[in-house]
C-alpha cells in the first residue's frame, strides 16, 4: 500500500493512494484510525484491515488526488535519526577506509514537510544543499532488536531530503543546527509498505535540480544495511512507530560538484526512488 497523510476540506486524514485516487481509510472502514501513528501502533492486523478496505472499496469512496493537499506521510515523527557517509562512494572527504561504525545525527520534527511543499531558504545561510535519502519508517515499538528480526519492526519506506545549511553545519563538529531549520526535511509522497518493496537494498535513486541530475546511485551501495541500522539504534534507544531512519546520501555526480552550486529560490528539487515514487519541492 501507499499510505498518505492528506488534507481535504480542512481536515487531516489518512489515506491509501492508487494512481490518481485516494481512499480515505477511516471513511471506508470506521474501525480504522484516521492517523498514521494510530494505524502503525495498532500493528499488523490494522494494516491488513486497511488492505481489505482498499480491496473492497467502492468507486464513490475515493477522491481525486488533485482535490487533496499531500502532507508528509508521517507528519510529526518522534525521532528523525540520520546516518552520514553510508554509501561506499561517499565515505567522507579524505577518507579511504570503510567506517567500522555508523555515524548518526538527529534532525528535529520542525523540519518535516510533504511533497510539493516549499523548502524555505533562511536569511542566515547562503549554502542550502540537498541530500537524497531512502527513509525507513518504524512500525512497531522495540528495544535491543536482533538484526535477524529487524524487518518485523519496519512498516515501510519513503523518500527523504536531508536539506542542510552547509555554512551553519560547518561551524562546529556537531551537524545538528545546520540540519534542523524549518522545512529542511521533505518526506514523501507516501509511506510504501514493506511488502511492496521486496529488497530495499536494490533500488535506483536519483536527485535532480531543475531537471539536471545531481545524485544517482543504487541502494546496493549502502555500507550499513537497513536491518543492521535498526538493530544498532535499538541497542541505545527504544524505537517507536513513526520514527524515521534516514539511511544516508550518495556522493554528488562529478558535474554537480565542480563547481558546487547551492540551492536558490525558484529551484525545483526532485528525488525519485524506484518503487517509492518521486518527491518534489520548490525552493522558496
Amino acid at each position: 500500500m501507499r499510505l498518505i497523510t492528506f488534507q481535504h476540506h480542512g481536515q487531516i486524514r489518512l489515506g491509501a493512494q492508487i494512481g490518481e485516487s485516494i481512499l480515505d481509510l477511516n471513511k471506508a472502514n470506521p474501525a480504522l484510525p484516521a492517523d498514521i501513528f494510530l494505524l502503525l501502533s495498532a500493528g499488523a492486523s490494522a494494516l491488513e484491515l486497511a488492505r481489505e478496505a482498499l480491496a473492497e472499496a467502492k468507486p464513490h469512496a475515493f477522491i481525486s488526488l488533485s482535490e487533496a493537499i499531500l502532507l508528509a506521510p508521517v507528519p510529526h515523527p518522534g525521532k528523525i535519526l540520520c546516518i552520514g557517509h553510508n554509501y561506499k562512494g561517499h565515505i567522507g572527504i579524505g577518507k579511504t577506509e570503510i567506517p567500522e561504525y555508523p555515524n548518526f545525527f538527529c534532525k528535529t520534527a520542525n523540519t518535516i514537510i510533504g511533497h510539493q511543499q516549499p523548502i524555505l531558504v533562511p536569511r542566515v545561510t547562503s549554502q542550502v544543499d540537498y541530500e537524497a535519502e531512502l527513509a525507513v519508517i518504524i512500525g512497531k515499538r522495540g528495544h535491543d532488536i536482533p538484526e535477524a528480526e529487524a524487518m518485523d519492526y519496519i512498516a515501510g519506506y519513503s523518500i527523504f531530503n536531508d536539506v542542510s545549511a552547509r555554512d551553519i553545519q560547518k561551524r562546529t563538529s556537531q551537524w545538528f543546527l545546520g540540519k534542523s531549520f524549518d522545512t529542511f526535511g521533505p518526506l514523501g509522497p507516501a509511506l510504501v509498505t514493506k511488502d511492496e518493496v521486496p529488497d530495499p537494498h536494490c533500488l535506483d535513486l536519483e536527485l535532480t535540480v531543475n531537471g539536471a541530475p545531481k545524485q544517482r546511485t543504487n541502494t546496493s551501495d549502502l555500507i550499513f544495511s537497513i536491518l543492521f541500522l535498526v538493530s544498532y539504534l535499538s541497542q541505545v534507544m527504544t524505537l517507536d512507530p513513526g520514527d524515521i531512519i534516514a539511511t544516508g546520501t550518495p556522493a554528488k555526480l562529478a558535474e554537480a560538484s565542480n563547481p558546487q552550486r547551492f540551492l536558490k529560490p525558484g529551484d525545483i528539487v526532485s528525488i525519485t526512488i524506484e518503487k517509492l515514487g518521486t518527491l518534489i519541492n520548490l525552493i522558496q
